[in-house]
């Protein structure tokens, strides 16, 4: 036959459009044509896919080969068209049955020998295929990261050659291999229990992972804070699968390794103070994600805060609430997931503490004037960390370990999922209402707080969450007054203002 339709995905954010490739031979003089909006890289591929197929002992048609990329408004790019493109020219000549395109995707970049090079986004297209009832023909080097989608029937080859020898029958592809493990017997690298003193921080973290709230840490340099911060996925709940796979989906749309142990253990981003908004939030001309994405379904730490320019932070306060980030371009727009946990840091004036008396009141207030107050209104529990005293430093007691704190935090997460089905930090205003309920007595002592420490709206639903996330941790069905004081009392950075002010 001389026309050959051939399936394959496009990559639009983590989504993954289909697209038909179509290839016609004609008479006429030789000439090899892509249309159908393609990208600089695409049209490259006339190149990679003529010395792929001579070099792998195929014959290239001494024709006219129109290729269309189906459909033609959106927009193709990268490599990752070139193995579909070189299945339609060998199916429309007759040297591959068309039968192996039947119910069939097909991804992968070629080498000029014919072998195959991995692409990025293959898991957004391997879980689109499999929700279509689709196999695929996939590079074996993308193999592991594909394996995520377990329902999706796979067949992972190396090269041209490899893929005709096994239409041919012989068993030259890897057919649904699986490579992570039970994750359930794997110790965290860093662990709570290195972590001298500071039990009031962890206390902190302990809520913040059964409620998924953001933290904000105060204190001078030396106090614990990074350490603090980078131990905390080691007691939150693993991922569950969907989650795994949201998160996985995101990583590789940047082409990042694949590690079969860590697929369920949540991602921990820590970007340096002087990115830009586009490296946090994502951006550029072809969106791809940024930080908050990769952190998304697990923690954002953001040391030295105030180092960060105000309008970086400020561009965090939507995806915050939405979970959410939307890139917005002439040609586009692309949303990337970015429900992930905030840990901050920041040392409470320039010189590293407001009471050495380096710095004047009025030098500490416009430092800390570097974050705005609707950013810090979404941040549930602050804390300030005190310096150790010798006496903890030097102390060979041994600390709660993660996995002894995680045993607590997973109970309180499941009691929160039983109850309703999401976190505490994600209720909203009409589920705050019916499952943070208050008596009489924690209303009047809430009535008092509010109008004494000026809570806004969006504050009072916060305490009432943080307060709901520490009765859970008690396993309490009822909000009791000890918990709605001890919300309260997870305020510092607000204290600290009104000390200096």
């Amino acid at each position: 036959m001389s026309l050959a339709r051939v399936l394959t995905r496009a990559q639009v954010g983590v989504r993954a459009p289909l697209v038909q490739v179509e290839v016609h031979l004609s008479n006429g003089l030789p000439a090899f044509q892509i249309v159908g909006l393609p990208e600089t890289s695409v049209k490259e591929a006339k190149e990679r896919v003529r010395s792929a197929l001579t070099n792998a002992h195929f014959s290239f048609p001494d024709t006219r080969i129109t290729v269309n990329l189906a459909p033609a408004d959106l927009p193709k790019e990268g490599g990752r068209f070139d193995l579909a493109i070189a299945i339609g020219i060998l199916v429309a000549s007759g040297q591959l049955p068309d039968t192996v395109t039947n119910q069939a995707e097909f991804f992968g970049e070629l080498a000029l020998n014919g072998e195959l090079r991995p692409v990025h986004a293959i898991l957004p297209s391997v879980i689109a295929a499999s929700q279509e009832k689709h196999h695929c023909f996939i590079p074996l080097l993308n193999d592991p990261m594909a394996s995520l989608a377990s329902h999706s029937e796979r067949y992972a080859v190396d090269s041209l050659q490899s893929l005709w020898r096994f239409v041919q029958g012989e068993p030259t592809a890897q057919v649904n291999a699986i490579y992570h493990t039970d994750v359930e017997q794997l110790n965290m690298d860093v662990d709570f229990s290195e972590v001298k003193g500071q039990s009031a921080a962890k206390r902190v973290l302990e809520i913040a992972a059964a409620g998924g709230h953001n933290v904000l840490f105060l204190g001078p340099p030396g106090t614990g804070k990074s350490m603090l911060a980078q131990r905390f996925p080691s007691i939150m709940p693993l991922m569950s699968e969907s989650q795994a796979l949201e998160s996985a989906a995101v990583h590789s749309l940047m082409g990042h390794a694949f590690e079969p142990k860590r697929w369920r253990i949540r991602p921990f981003r820590s970007p340096h103070h002087t990115c830009s908004a586009v490296a946090l939030v994502g951006g550029s001309s072809n969106p791809k994600p940024g930080e908050i994405s990769l952190a998304h379904n697990g923690v954002l730490f953001l040391d030295e805060l105030p180092e960060f320019d105000r309008k970086v932070l400020d561009s965090l306060r939507e995806p915050m609430e939405t979970g959410v980030v939307t890139i917005s371009r002439a040609a586009r727009q692309v949303d990337f997931p970015a429900r992930f946990q905030l840990v901050a840091a920041l040392n409470p004036s320039p010189t590293g503490h407001h009471t050495d008396k380096r710095a004047t009141p009025d030098q500490v207030l416009r430092y800390l004037a570097k974050i705005s107050g609707p950013f810090v209104d979404r941040i549930d529990l602050q804390i300030e960390l005190p310096k150790l005293s010798s006496i903890e430093l030097m102390s060979s007691c041994q600390a709660e370990s993660s996995a002894v704190i995680r045993k607590r935090v997973q109970a309180a997460f499941d009691f929160a999922q039983q109850r309703q089905n999401k976190t505490n930090a994600l209720l909203g205003s009409k589920e705050v209402e019916r499952f943070c309920h208050l008596n009489s007595e924690c209303q009047a002592y809430m009535s008092k707080a509010m109008e004494k420490l000026n809570l806004s709206p969006r504050s009072y639903h916060r305490v009432l969450k943080v307060a709901r996330t520490i009765a859970d941790l008690e396993q309490l069905p009822v909000i009791p007054l000890q918990a709605i004081k001890e919300a309260l009392s997870y305020r510092a950075f607000e204290r600290l203002l009104n000390q200096l002010g």
